[in-house]
């Protein structure tokens, strides 16, 4: 472990003096210490070690590749889809229902021309784990998104919709049971390793 950290950090610092010589600006943020020595920081990612991934058939591994593939896609899309609807909320929560009515019809025109090209590009398995994420970034089911913006009867239209063809909005992201393999892909994925 000693080895690994070293040489990581000596790599790290081979890389800034490489890149001090090229004749770059380079900032390297340091720490002063009592006795009046300066030392350099390197800020590193997370590494996270798992045991190598074991596939019982060619299926499963096409199954786990293709989490990869719809985790890679999507992840970003939950985290801004999030945060639109944190800043939303924050907007809407002083608002009369008309304005809230009003905004919203402004709002999700503006959302469809910015999103809509992404999101028909989409395959349906995608749009599940997109339906995933945003719950585990926002702590909301897509149920309580649709009933939170569109009300319940929209919400129900659309749960069942979607039980029509097996899905359950009201299903909740579980990283720690049931959805443990996207957990491990997407701290992977965030990290870089992936």
């Amino acid at each position: 472990m000693k080895k690994k950290l070293f040489l990581i950090l000596a790599t790290t610092f081979l890389a800034m003096q490489i890149h001090a010589n090229e004749g770059a600006s380079l900032q390297i943020p340091a720490e002063i210490s009592p006795s009046g020595d300066t030392i350099g920081l390197a800020f590193l990612h997370d590494v996270y070690i798992y045991p190598k991934m074991r596939f019982k058939n060619k299926k499963q591994e096409r199954f786990y590749w293709r989490t990869v593939r719809d985790v890679k896609k999507t992840l970003p899309y939950a985290k801004i889809l999030a945060k639109e609807m944190e800043k939303t909320n924050e907007l809407m929560q002083n608002m009369s229902r008309r304005q809230k009515r009003k905004f919203w019809k402004q709002y999700e025109k503006l959302l469809f021309q910015r999103y809509e090209g992404s999101f028909r590009d989409m395959t349906a398995s995608q749009g599940q784990m997109l339906m995933k994420l945003i719950d585990r970034e926002s702590g909301e089911t897509s149920y309580d998104v649709i009933q939170m913006y569109k009300g319940t009867l929209a919400a129900n239209f659309w749960q069942g919709l979607a039980k029509m063809f097996g899905n359950d909005l009201k299903a909740e992201y579980d990283g720690s049971d049931k959805d443990k393999m996207t957990e491990r892909i997407i701290l992977l994925v965030e990290a870089g390793q992936l």
